[in-house]
């Protein structure tokens, strides 16, 4: 299956994914990194922003209330466009994993001392269960 990782969506960005770039871009210009490395990071956080958003779908109709923290279901009770909603669970995990093996490929060349935060961040929003 091939997934083409459009992050100018229709679904509405996320407050959280906002957040992320930003971090992400504010670090690598104050770390002095040229104008091809920000934009690979900037794409690396825009690709991790929107594996939070899916993830989240995912655990919104997967886990119970308990499990989240959070009333799980919401979204399907507002009728909220989600990823699960649109192309459904199995098609939504295997999104998600594109999206993180595709954020890790972007870090490729960057020091890998410096670059295990970035990759832990990644792999924390895509394994997170809650």
């Amino acid at each position: 299956m091939t997934f083409h990782i459009e992050c100018n969506c229709s679904i509405k960005k996320s407050f959280t994914a906002a957040l992320l770039e930003a971090a992400v871009v504010l670090g690598a210009v104050l770390g002095g990194r040229c104008d091809e490395d920000v934009e690979r990071l900037r794409k690396f956080a825009r690709y991790i922003g929107l594996l939070f958003q899916v993830v989240d779908d995912i655990l919104d109709v997967t886990k119970s209330s308990k499990e989240l923290g959070k009333t799980a279901g919401k979204d399907l009770l507002a009728d909220k466009v989600t990823y699960p909603k649109l192309i459904g669970i199995e098609k939504s995990k295997e999104f998600a994993e594109k999206l993180r093996s595709d954020s890790l490929e972007l870090l490729q060349g960057f020091d890998s001392e410096k670059a295990a935060p970035l990759i832990a961040l990644a792999n924390y929003i895509a394994y997170r269960q809650n």
